[in-house]
């Protein structure tokens, strides 16, 4: 059987933690940026761990 492959866009948005958890970044950053109050920007700001339900599906899509 062969290797499998890690799935290219999950390795650029996710990233392992220390305890092998998964970190990520909020989404709606990119634009529209005039729209948003200067309160909603700040708490998208960061990084924060992927969801129990979600990390599965992610770890295998990174092969970890």
């Amino acid at each position: 059987m062969p290797k499998m492959k890690t799935h290219s866009s999950a390795k650029k948005r996710f990233s392992k933690t220390g305890s092998g958890k998964l970190k990520r970044f909020q989404a709606n950053m990119r634009h529209l940026m005039r729209k948003k109050s200067n309160k909603a920007k700040t708490r998208l700001l960061g990084s924060t761990l992927v969801s129990e339900a979600d990390e599965p599906r992610m770890k295998r899509l990174l092969c970890s």
